[in-house]
């Protein structure tokens, strides 16, 4: 073994062991969860990690969408759910924090949901859709800042719930303010 993939090993059986505060490429290419926590590598970007995993979610989705009916995306969802739940709390243990900024599959799974249940409109529905999310992930109102706080210091599975928990209730809150714009303004 190299001195850094000794390095790795302690991390992975000690997560309080010193770990990188900004991961990098190199420790998400060590391990699959990572690849899904950091969503690809859009969690590495050194801006705005949640809007570029946003951004890469909605990417994904529209790629996909292309061979995904609704069925088959529902599929994905629920299979997405629990793995991120388990690479998020795996990758967050391993980088010592409670939740760390470059993990991007909570904005990728609950984006993804967004998208699924608004679905088909058009570049401007989408961007509403992408605006709202953001807003609400980001600026943490209510329901929001109460969900990131339910979960903050949990730890094990626990921990990887209370990184996607609170944008889940983001998409569900960007789920109600397109539904209420729809029933005020009908097409």
């Amino acid at each position: 073994m190299t001195a850094p993939d000794i390095a790795d090993a302690t991390l992975l059986r000690d997560p309080a062991a010193q770990a990188p505060q900004r991961p990098t490429l190199r420790f998400m290419l060590h391990h699959p969860a990572r690849w899904i926590a950091l969503g690809f590598g859009s969690g590495l970007a050194p801006r705005a990690p949640g809007t570029v995993g946003t951004l890469w979610a909605w990417a994904a989705f529209l790629l996909l969408d292309r061979w995904l009916g609704d069925p088959p995306w529902g599929l994905v969802l629920l299979i997405a759910l629990p793995v991120g739940v388990w690479a998020c709390a795996r990758t967050a243990q391993e980088l010592a924090l409670a939740d760390p900024g470059a993990i991007v599959w909570d904005e990728v799974v609950a984006f993804w949901a967004v998208l699924w249940l608004v679905m088909p409109v058009g570049f401007v529905g989408q961007f509403m859709a992408f605006a709202l999310f953001r807003f609400f992930d980001a600026a943490k109102p209510g329901p929001v800042r109460w969900a990131d706080r339910r979960y903050k210091n949990a730890r094990g599975w626990r921990q990887g719930w209370g990184i996607v928990f609170d944008d889940l209730v983001a998409a569900l809150c960007t789920l109600l303010t397109i539904a209420i714009v729809r029933f005020v303004w009908p097409a």
